[in-house]
């Protein structure tokens, strides 16, 4: 289906997960329900309806498979099984029908480009060289020195080859030592994982999040990567070279087209790809005929600098660089990256909210940033993050942005009873879920009245996107569905009052970040304060500027 180009009453339904917005949970730090400290999945299950009132139509939940946790789950160790830490097969399944129950739909996280050290396919695979399972992983012979391959950096610091003393070779892995890297030139590999997302599939997972899709082949000749020209001193180590014999290699769509088959073999399920690239690589990821994933996350906005004039044009580029047909999508933080409250200021996060929910394509929303929560900072001796502790003092520690959900006022804001994995913000007796509930103007109610005026107007979720002259600190668009409605979305992105300048009469306001102006009517001028934003309905026969 192409959604962008069949309009109004032709237009055949959309996807669920073209019109759907999609939340991330950090499982570890979203709710406790076992009174260890740490996230899981009856604690998950036990936040549904919360999810369900605030409008969520997919989650997507990171790995939550039996690890060591060198990397907090990102090194598995069983492709197939659940943590102890976060509960049992059987808690799952009753995830699944409980997330189904209440119409949402429930994504994993699959981690394809390596396994934890501790996976029984790499016990096999050092046992000897020629095991069965050698092939398996990614073994060189040192360099005629002894020392590595080539090299190859690991994006978590140092080198990305460990020599294996016991056979005499080296294995590759982009990250921790713990984590090496599967050979995806072997059909075997290709054939477990594919199987792999077959058993979730069966047990009614709605899709996956494909972890670094974008690196899974190595170039084959294990050529050394180029130095950066644009590296200096205080940037990550890893910058140090371009990586171009270790991702996007061109080889990497035809896998990805595999998984994509896999997938389609079940009705409506989802494949989106984590590729940190620039827009004109990123969307090659839809791959041919727009079988690669439905949705190669579009993290723009992370990096982009934060003015309207910036975001206009990133927005442009996006658009008319998406391949007939490809869907679009938005992300303002994760996991990884810092939470966008602080990157931009609280003020400024009720702006970025409404850009997300009302850009064209599929938002996803990182937990706790419907809260306005920002990045806490993790005391040295709490630090858990592997990235920190290996590339100490460059301010790359993830942890900040993976602390508990805050829930109340309570004692440990309601995630847990007992300490934490991670500290709570200090700010949590204010800023948490039971304290914004109530509030009319809080930025809960703001997010779910968002979330609630998207569902409500076809033209926000399958309408075109056409952006509207405008300079300085303003950002202004129009979401069109042709028959049917136009949605007008006029941003501040600045810390002054100003004025947009429109022919006639326009509509009426639908929304203010500041949850007040309803139905305010518009004519000849849109008055924004500091750092807010307005979506106006459209009225029949009113002239929108080019």
């Amino acid at each position: 289906m192409d959604a962008q180009n069949e309009t109004g009453a032709n237009r055949a339904p959309a996807s669920w997960w073209q019109t759907g917005v999609i939340y991330q949970i950090y499982p570890r730090s979203f709710q406790d329900g076992t009174g260890d400290g740490i996230g899981d999945l009856p604690g998950i299950l036990s936040r549904l309806d919360y999810l369900a009132d605030l409008g969520i139509d997919a989650i997507w939940v990171s790995p939550i498979f039996p690890s060591p946790m060198a990397d907090f789950g990102y090194d598995v160790s069983d492709y197939v099984g659940i943590d102890p830490l976060f509960g049992t097969v059987e808690d799952f399944d009753r995830l699944v029908t409980a997330v189904h129950g209440r119409g949402m739909k429930l994504l994993l996280d699959l981690v394809p480009n390596h396994t934890s050290d501790q996976h029984v396919w790499f016990r096999q695979a050092r046992a000897s060289r020629d095991n069965p399972k050698r092939d398996w992983y990614i073994w060189r012979d040192p360099a005629p020195d002894g020392g590595p391959p080539n090299n190859w950096l690991s994006e978590f610091g140092g080198s990305a080859w460990t020599l294996d003393a016991a056979s005499g070779q080296y294995y590759y892995h982009a990250f921790l030592d713990r984590q090496p890297d599967l050979n995806w030139r072997n059909p075997q590999v290709v054939a477990a994982i594919h199987e792999v997302m077959r058993t979730w599939m069966r047990r009614g997972v709605d899709g996956f999040r494909v972890d670094v899709i974008w690196h899974l082949m190595k170039d084959a000749e294990f050529r050394d990567n180029p130095e950066n020209p644009a590296f200096a001193a205080g940037m990550n180590p890893y910058a140090r070279l371009l990586p171009q014999r270790t991702t996007d290699l061109s080889e990497v769509q035809d896998v990805i087209a595999g998984l994509r088959a896999v997938v389609d073999e079940f009705p409506e399920r989802l494949l989106i790809g984590e590729i940190y690239l620039p827009v004109e690589r990123l969307v090659a990821y839809y791959g041919a005929e727009l079988k690669g994933v439905h949705l190669p996350f579009n993290f723009a906005l992370l990096d982009t600098a934060w003015n309207a004039r910036a975001l206009d044009r990133l927005i442009t580029t996006y658009e008319a660089a998406l391949p007939p047909g490809g869907w679009p999508n938005w992300v303002l933080g994760n996991h990884d990256r810092p939470r966008i409250a602080t990157r931009v200021g609280p003020d400024q996060a009720r702006v970025a909210a409404m850009l997300l929910l009302t850009l064209r394509g599929t938002p996803t929303l990182y937990y706790g940033d419907e809260i306005g929560m920002a990045n806490v900072p993790i005391p040295p001796e709490r630090i858990q993050d592997p990235y920190e502790k290996n590339v100490p003092g460059l301010g790359l520690g993830r942890d900040g942005v993976r602390t508990p959900m805050q829930w109340d006022d309570s004692p440990f804001a309601g995630f847990s009873d007992v300490e934490p994995w991670l500290p709570v913000a200090a700010d949590f007796s204010e800023v948490n879920v039971a304290a914004q509930r109530g509030n009319g103007h809080s930025m809960l109610t703001f997010v779910r009245r968002l979330i609630a005026l998207r569902r409500a107007h076809p033209a926000l979720l399958v309408g075109d996107y056409r952006a509207l002259a405008a300079q300085g600190d303003l950002l202004l668009y129009v979401r069109t569905l042709e028959g049917a409605e136009r949605v007008l979305v006029a941003l501040n992105v600045g810390p002054d009052p100003l004025v947009a300048t429109l022919p006639g009469t326009v509509g009426e306001v639908l929304l203010s970040t500041f949850c007040d102006r309803q139905d305010e009517r518009i004519s000849g001028e849109i008055a924004l304060r500091a750092n807010e934003g307005v979506i106006v309905g459209v009225a029949a026969g009113a002239v929108l500027p080019e």
